[in-house]
């Protein structure tokens, strides 16, 4: 027999009576329904993953990581909407002066051809091709999905004109971006990793951006669906070690390791640096985590503070700004 749902009072009742939260009172209530129970409590009562769930005394606890997400979610979304839009303009220069073509199928023929690299029927050949092959399929079915939604397919499509890239890049996520880059043959490649300042010491066959792409892709999606950061929980997968030995041989920030959310304030610090940001600009965003981090700390018990903020942070973050 189905269980029937509880009321928002035996919510309360369970984390108080079950739990040992202490949660009572109408201003709880009014925070726990802003929140969700499901969204809210549920997300943010573990560390990672609900094996790793926090000895709660209060729903304050809960309420303060809960702001602090939120808190840092608002301070990443425009930071990496500036780096999304600046990657795609950076390598739509560099492509366009490769290919010496506007049209998809010029530049999947001329420069999205990496899959050469390897020896014919190796495995790598074989993930190169299918991944250029799957890319291609993506960017056709995005312009299917889009006709007669969106007017910048239909402006071209109405007159017979293929699709530029640049429209086309309107249309893909961050993460298909990451993968066409990833499939530019290496020439190419090594021009856009210059163009956005990363060393060739560190990067000589082209495939850090693509990396630092798919590492942010997870991160922005998050943000963008609402979903939990604050514990990394976010990632599909390991972030390449590729990127942590750039940033520390560059920087001297060691421990790397993208577990702790501090570290994709690095990663994006870093970029930005590369790219020429005003030094105000990242100083600020830096400034912003570590108020955002200070205000976590006075809401929440030292243990807890400690598996959100790691003991390294405050020299992590000491370090970044010596490197700026």
């Amino acid at each position: 027999m189905q269980k029937k749902p509880k009321s928002i009072n035996a919510l309360m009742a369970y984390m108080r009576d079950v739990k040992g939260i202490n949660i009572s009172g109408s201003g709880d209530k009014k925070k726990l329904r802003y929140m969700g129970y499901f969204h809210g409590y549920k997300g943010y009562r573990y560390h990672n993953n609900p094996a790793n769930t926090y000895a709660f005394n209060s729903f304050d606890e809960v309420q303060a990581i809960y702001d602090f997400d939120m808190a840092i979610k608002t301070m990443f979304y425009p930071e990496i909407m500036f780096l999304e839009t600046t990657f795609k303009n950076y390598v739509l220069e560099v492509i366009l002066e490769e290919a010496k073509s506007k049209r998809f199928a010029d530049i999947y023929a001329k420069v999205l051809t990496d899959y050469k690299a390897y020896p014919i029927g190796s495995n790598e050949y074989k993930k190169a091709i299918n991944k250029r092959m799957n890319l291609r399929n993506k960017v056709y079915s995005l312009i299917s999905r889009d006709y007669g939604k969106r007017f910048i397919v239909n402006h071209y499509y109405d007159k017979d004109q293929p699709l530029p890239i640049w429209a086309i890049f309107e249309l893909i996520s961050l993460g298909e971006f990451g993968t066409l880059v990833d499939c530019l043959e290496l020439n190419t490649a090594k021009k856009v990793s210059k163009s956005v300042g990363i060393k060739v010491t560190y990067d000589r066959d082209g495939k850090l951006l693509p990396l630092i792409v798919y590492a942010l892709k997870d991160l922005r999606n998050a943000v963008a669906h609402n979903n939990t950061i604050f514990d990394t929980r976010f990632k599909t997968s390991k972030v390449n070690l590729r990127i942590a030995k750039c940033i520390s041989a560059e920087t001297g920030i060691n421990n790397i390791t993208f577990e702790s959310i501090v570290d994709y304030v690095i990663l994006i610090s870093f970029m930005m640096k590369l790219l020429e940001c005003p030094k105000k600009k990242i100083l600020a965003f830096i400034r912003l985590f570590e108020k955002n981090c200070e205000e976590l700390r006075g809401k929440v018990s030292t243990s807890i503070f400690n598996t959100i903020v790691y003991t390294d942070t405050r020299n992590k973050l000491n370090l970044l700004k010596k490197y700026l």
